[in-house]
């Protein structure tokens, strides 16, 4: 199984939050031996905590047009007024995590957020 790790974060938030999160996440799923990436919105590409939780994490970090994001939205399962007003996307962790992973793509874990990040896992593998 290869993941998708969807990250989205409020501005300046710190790497290790957004790392802290991100492991989390991963134990959560039940999917820590599986390849995976992190993926995020393109307008996030100026965060250094992303880069700095995606080195700490030895994971690529993939910033993703906000085409993609938007074509993933029907398949989001949570919502956020904030992320909404901000990017018309009901999930900027869950679409990142759905487009990451491709068409066809389903959440293995929706959107958790804490500390100012927020983190979803998808997978393009059959249930």
């Amino acid at each position: 199984m290869t993941l998708a790790i969807g990250v989205g974060c409020k501005r300046n938030c710190p790497g290790e939050a957004i790392e802290t999160l991100v492991r989390r996440a991963i134990l959560r799923a039940g999917c820590a031996e599986a390849p995976a990436a992190l993926f995020t919105h393109a307008a996030k590409n100026g965060e250094p905590g992303l880069f700095i939780a995606a080195a700490r994490l030895g994971l690529p970090l993939v910033f993703l047009p906000p085409q993609l994001l938007q074509e993933a939205s029907p398949r989001a399962q949570t919502r956020s007024v904030k992320v909404e007003a901000l990017f018309g996307l009901p999930s900027l962790a869950e679409t990142a995590a759905l487009a990451g992973a491709g068409a066809g793509a389903r959440l293995v874990l929706p959107r958790i957020s804490e500390a100012g990040a927020s983190c979803a896992i998808a997978s393009n593998e059959p249930r």
